[in-house]
């Protein structure tokens, strides 16, 4: 039994116009498969590219080991120079990951490899983030802090995305005060059995290639898997639903610093009973 996934629909193209109407006032996904071939980055951007530019700086690394009490909110497990890292990228897999990489501040001349398009909605210019991963490491199940719409261009390779929509939450063991699900799911191949709920979620998949576009709407779930070594670049716009924003805010002014305090306090048995907490309230949709 698989998880009930809706393949993401795809367009050669699109204009502003057509993706407001069509994608972003219904806030579905969309991937646009040639957007970019116009872009520097879309025949320069490659691993190969990237340890040339930025070889010598020492990137943070993550992996797929559960949150320990003792974790900073986004803190890194390890850190290597960026060159080391892509020779381990093609060498074997890795589970280490770069995650919230701001090219802005760490490689300049980046920035003249692509454009911000226009889609119609007011993207953040401070905050071209890039991801890189290893074939198969994998990001957790979880939305961003801000519930931003994401546009999620990739380089290299091929990675998988699904998506849910934050109304599918009472059937993906979402953790409390956090952003993720439980972390011991595996959504390439659930457990359900262990997981009932999950075979009630409806959601999305899509294999992103080399210079497609992946529209995530906002506070969208998402989980990425490296079928091969390779690396993204997201661009976001703030989120408009008044209902999506007040969500941001509270996630960034009280529910981060009261989960760093609760750990401070109470170290693994709060990570503990949120995790239990997970299992119980996601099962008591279906008592």
């Amino acid at each position: 039994m698989k998880l009930n996934l809706k393949e993401i629909p795809r367009v050669k193209n699109i204009s502003k116009e057509d993706f407001i109407k069509n994608y972003f006032k219904p806030q579905k996904p969309v991937v646009i498969e040639q957007f970019i071939e116009d872009w520097p980055a879309y025949s320069k951007w490659s691993l190969d590219y990237m340890k040339e530019v930025a070889g010598d700086k020492t990137v943070p690394l993550y992996d797929d080991r559960p949150v320990d009490y003792k974790d900073g909110f986004n803190q890194a497990h390890a850190t290597m120079k960026m060159s080391d890292y892509v020779d381990l990228l093609k060498r074997k897999p890795t589970k280490y990951r770069i995650f919230l990489w701001n090219i802005l501040k760490e490689v300049p001349q980046l920035q003249k490899d692509y454009s911000y398009p226009d889609f119609g909605l007011k993207l953040m210019k401070g905050l071209p983030m890039l991801f890189f991963g290893g074939k198969n490491s994998h990001t957790f199940m979880h939305y961003d802090i801000d519930l931003a719409n994401i546009f999620h261009f990739h380089f290299e390779g091929k990675k998988q995305c699904i998506l849910f929509d934050q109304d599918q939450n009472e059937y993906l063991y979402k953790i409390p005060h956090s952003l993720i699900v439980r972390e011991d799911i595996d959504f390439s191949n659930p457990d359900f059995e262990k997981w009932p709920a999950l075979q009630h979620a409806k959601g999305y998949i899509t294999e992103l290639n080399h210079g497609e576009v992946l529209y995530m709407p906002e506070g969208y779930w998402h989980y990425m898997k490296y079928l091969t070594p390779g690396f993204s670049m997201s661009l976001r716009a703030i989120a408009r639903n008044p209902k999506n924003l007040g969500k941001a805010i509270y996630n960034i002014v009280i529910m981060r610093h009261f989960d760093n305090l609760m750990r401070r306090i109470k170290g693994q048995k709060w990570i503990d009973w949120k995790n239990k907490q997970a299992i119980i309230r996601t099962h008591q949709n279906f008592s």
